[in-house]
């Protein structure tokens, strides 16, 4: 559980660029994910479901930082 909240707090600290292109980088990486699982089944298909997770909490940071400079 530590892990989840040192990429939460990580997230603060990264610049609007470095979270596009983080979440840029993490769509392909979910097409990769789910192309090799649907190829052949992967040993863990749970990744999918943490890098999508992962995807929707930059998201969420990006937005945080557009409305808070827009104030």
């Amino acid at each position: 559980m530590s892990n989840r909240n040192d990429f939460v707090n990580s997230l603060k600290e990264m610049s609007e660029a470095d979270l596009t292109s983080r979440i840029e980088e993490d769509e392909v990486r979910v097409k990769e994910l789910k192309f090799a699982h649907a190829v052949s089944p992967i040993e863990n298909p749970m990744n999918i479901r943490g890098v999508r997770k992962d995807i929707a909490r930059l998201k969420t940071e990006s937005r945080k930082k557009q409305l808070g400079s827009n104030s």
